[in-house]
């Protein structure tokens, strides 16, 4: 009986799923609803991230991961099974095969969690790991084969991660704990202190959407911006413009830019010239960011790219990445190995 194939991108702040032969068929927020009386979940995806902030007191909406990895165990693996479930449908007989992503040097208990978890949801046994950066750069068409360096600054809402590749294998890699979730919190953290105004996650997100930029622009562009007045207590709506969010997250991005200087720095010789003529590729919802990639070309002096459908590389990779599995276990390092293999199969 044909077996599925299903890459799984479970990101912070958002889970993507993949099928061979289907493409993406679950794009949907990490959140879920759940009932404060007996833990019961009462809503997964978007469907509880939509509750966020506007539920009563008998329902709380939690994000099971935090900066990459598993913060809530028993509510990442209901996640897992509930999207599983989705791909499947209810009566399949026969487990997908299944390879998530992992942040690059995540500890080996972290990854035991992540590939339990799949498992107990309903991924064949094992449950396959692969390190981020590698998957998002199989899934922007890296060729990640060659014995040449390619790097690739994948941008995810709870971790930037810069590596460089060759033969399957991170040769080089950096992970900062700054990406999507913490450019939010500051924007947050930002409107409150110069406007007065609360705002919500959504909000600075919707925020960061409309008017973020990494560079000054020159056309400023402005949007409104609801939430409550501290000092009135009331409900209030001010104009915020691009110029001022850029100005707001230059710490954060200057975190980025390191953390890619970092990993340049490090490069063997050979491999680096071999990124000065292929470029940084930019992937994850971060890269979507406007002149993010002109900031990193101008602190670095390497020419900058954002991937072709960023937000989806990681977990296309990660589906493709099911056909490489040889390649990409002999590439892994030794405490990884000894994980993959410690089920037979």
């Amino acid at each position: 009986m044909f077996t599925k194939h299903v890459g799984i991108d479970l990101g912070t702040a958002n889970v993507l799923v993949y099928v061979r032969g289907r493409g993406i068929v679950i794009n949907e927020p990490s959140a879920v609803a759940l009932a404060v009386r007996d833990n019961a979940v009462v809503a997964v995806g978007s469907e509880a991230r939509s509750m966020l902030g506007r539920v009563p007191g008998s329902i709380s909406v939690v994000r099971p991961m935090r900066d990459g990895v598993i913060a809530d165990y028993l509510i990442t693996e209901a996640m897992l099974r509930y999207f599983i479930k989705r791909v499947m449908g209810s009566f399949s007989l026969v487990k997908p095969e299944v390879m998530i992503c992992i942040p690059a040097g995540v500890t080996s208990v972290e990854q035991r969690a992540v590939r339990d978890a799949a498992e107990q949801a309903g991924a064949r046994r094992p449950a396959h790991l692969v390190p981020e950066p590698l998957a998002a750069a199989i899934g922007a068409r890296i060729p990640v084969h060659s014995p040449r360096g390619h790097m690739v600054v994948d941008i995810g809402g709870g971790r930037t991660e810069a590596a460089v590749i060759s033969m399957w294998g991170l040769v080089v890699h950096e992970s900062v704990r700054m990406a999507g979730d913490r450019i939010d919190d500051t924007i947050t953290a930002y409107i409150k202190r110069r406007h007065n105004l609360v705002v919500g996650d959504r909000t600075a997100e919707e925020v960061k959407i409309a008017v973020g930029s990494a560079l000054p622009v020159e056309d400023d562009l402005a949007c409104s911006v609801r939430g409550r007045d501290l000092i009135t207590g009331l409900p209030k709506t001010i104009a915020v413009t691009s110029n001022e969010i850029t100005a707001a997250l230059q710490d954060n991005l200057q975190t980025v830019v390191q953390a890619v200087r970092s990993v340049l720095e490090r490069t063997p010789p050979e491999l680096a010239s071999d990124v000065i003529d292929h470029g940084i590729v930019l992937t994850g919802g971060g890269a979507l960011l406007r002149h993010l990639d002109e900031l990193i070309t101008q602190e670095t002096g390497v020419p900058c790219y954002v991937a072709e459908n960023p937000l989806q590389c990681v977990a296309v990779g990660a589906g493709i990445a099911l056909e490489y599995l040889d390649d990409i276990k002999r590439s892994l390092p030794t405490e990884e190995e000894s994980l993959i293999g410690m089920y037979p199969g």
